[in-house]
């Protein structure tokens, strides 16, 4: 009777009533939370206007990353209910904070309407947003997973894993269609709140869908056992037994998988559209045809990890990614914005200045103007231009930009000015640099009629590809980790600190460190270092797991 209790289903209509239901349901979580990412551009705008374009951009990114930054948390609220009181119950209560939260962000006032109290409510639906997904994505794939017959739960877990990827393409689709409709300028002005309006729509067809499923059968055995976990939180992080792997599993796995995850599938979108300048409809059209091409990719890796491990499709995911980053990432600017890669190549462009001179060209709280000494002047101008640039010290507080064999003295703003043979004012230093640029050909904006689509898409789809690889896996292991009385709670903290913080937390932390180098690739070591630590850690420490049992 216990087997039969324990056994997962049996049947094709109910494994696929499984899927669909979580997978549908976890599609539309991820839709409500990407639609921010997807316009933070225009966000920036709508909700950072009191600080310069840089720093409103990094702010807006952050505000984007704030709601991944509660997601532990919500890892451990939602995880302990759901190995208290079941899986099923759970997936209500997260769907409808994320659901009410989206809604809201349509609602909310801008800056210009109600100054600094709109980024501030912003943020606290973002937090209220990462809460909720934190437990989600937890609760999904226990189930499904704890449903799957033995031998596929690679290939069961990994339709969950392409519902992130759905949710994004979800969102891009509806994003791209409302864009084309009312035209860029009502988009920006007042056409962006339209997504997040229609996700009630969404919201009450995933909730009544979700109330459809019965509990998982591995919960229901213990629940009818009494061999539930009474301290689930206590039993998988105050055991070292059980915490050893949450920290191997975060270290050896997730860390590289959210980094690979959010570099191909964010990184890459903001790059194209702030960095390379490509225009925001072209780039969201690109990146979803990528997206549709790789999405089919999770459901073979996960299916190949039934036979072969996960481990190992993983790891390899993770090592093409640190190896590979820097040429891709070069390759998609010569095919998105070939001009600039001309220009960087024929011209590129230095700063010649004291350190000591120079700020970071990010102010959190608006008031810098970068206006104070001449290197500031120099470095500000060029980050507002979007032009990438190199560093070189100077010995004294004069500062210059080199274009290519050209030196342009920057006027300093305390009165001095360098050994140039300019007018001495900072407008004309800076008129003297902006005539130097375009004639090396540096753009304002990428050229549509130049960017090679078909091989800015083949890049894309080499960065969706390793997600793939590292994504289509992840649940099917996470699950295997951990004992079915704290799985739920285990498995989700070491997912959602990798996820939630590791890979959140990308976006900003990269495009923080290309202000203030200058160079559009330097964001890049962050995922190259987190990618090859996890691939050593990995390789020693982490244990495969594809052929446990997980109803015991």
């Amino acid at each position: 009777m216990t087997e039969d209790i324990a056994a997962p289903i049996d049947t094709r209509q109910s494994e696929r009533k499984v899927i669909l239901a979580s997978s549908l349901g976890t599609v539309f979580e991820w839709y409500d939370f990407y639609l921010y990412g997807l316009l933070a551009t225009v966000i920036s705008a709508q909700f950072f206007s009191g600080v310069n374009e840089t720093t409103g951009f990094i702010f807006a990114l952050g505000a984007f990353a704030a709601g991944f930054a509660v997601r532990p948390f919500g890892a451990l609220v939602f995880g302990r209910i759901g190995d208290l009181v079941g899986r099923k119950n759970t997936f209500l209560v997260t769907m409808g904070i994320m659901g009410a939260s989206t809604f809201l962000v349509g609602v909310l006032p801008s800056y210009a309407s109600i100054g600094v109290a709109a980024p501030v409510l912003l943020v606290v639906l973002r937090l209220l947003q990462g809460l909720a997904l934190g437990g989600e994505y937890g609760g999904a794939a226990t189930y499904v997973a704890e449903h799957a017959p033995e031998g596929k739960r690679g290939l069961f877990t990994s339709f969950i894993q392409t519902t992130a990827t759905l949710g994004l393409f979800a969102a891009l689709g509806v994003v791209i269609t409302i864009r084309s409709l009312i035209g860029e300028e009502a988009f920006a002005d007042w056409g962006w709140r339209l997504p997040f309006l229609i996700s009630i729509i969404l919201l009450g067809v995933s909730l009544w869908i979700r109330m459809q499923l019965n509990e998982s059968p591995v919960f229901q055995k213990m629940k009818d056992e009494g061999t539930t976990s009474k301290a689930p939180l206590t039993e998988a992080f105050g055991r070292w037994a059980n915490l050893k792997w949450v920290i191997i599993a975060l270290f050896g796995a997730v860390a590289g998988q959210a980094v690979v995850w959010y570099t191909g599938q964010f990184y890459a979108l903001f790059f194209l559209e702030k960095t390379l300048k490509v225009d925001g409809a072209t780039a969201n059209i690109l990146i979803a045809i990528a997206l549709a091409l790789g999405t089919p990719f999770f459901i073979l890796f996960g299916w190949l990890s039934d036979r072969i491990g996960r481990k190992p499709i993983i790891l390899a995911g993770c090592a093409l990614a640190a190896l590979t980053y820097f040429p891709a990432f070069h390759m998609l600017t010569a095919a998105a914005n070939p001009a600039l890669a001309e220009a960087q190549a024929k011209a590129p462009v230095t700063v010649v200045a004291n350190p000591a001179a120079c700020s970071v060209q990010f102010d959190p709280v608006g008031k810098n103007k970068f206006d104070r000494t001449a290197c500031d002047v120099a470095k500000s101008y060029l980050a507002k231009a979007g032009i990438p640039y190199a560093s070189r010290d100077a010995e004294d507080d004069s500062a210059a930009v080199i274009v290519g064999q050209k030196a342009i003295w920057i006027a300093n703003p305390s009165g001095g000015i360098g050994p140039g043979t300019n007018a001495g004012s900072i407008p004309y230093s800076l008129a003297e640099v902006g005539a130097a640029l375009d004639a090396a050909g540096y753009p304002a904006k990428a050229d549509p009629a130049r960017i090679d689509k078909p091989r800015v898409v083949g890049v894309l789809f080499y960065l969706v590809l390793l997600v793939t690889m590292v994504y289509g896996p992840i649940a099917a292991l996470l699950v295997e980790l951990f004992p079915s009385r704290i799985r739920y709670t285990a498995m989700s903290l070491p997912y959602h600190i990798g996820n939630g913080w590791f890979g959140g937390f990308l976006p900003t932390t990269a495009f923080a460190m290309v202000a203030a180098t200058g160079n559009i690739y330097y964001g890049l070591w962050y995922p190259v270092v987190l990618a090859a630590l996890t691939v050593v850690v990995g390789l020693f420490l982490l244990p495969e797991t594809f052929r446990r049992r997980i109803d015991e």
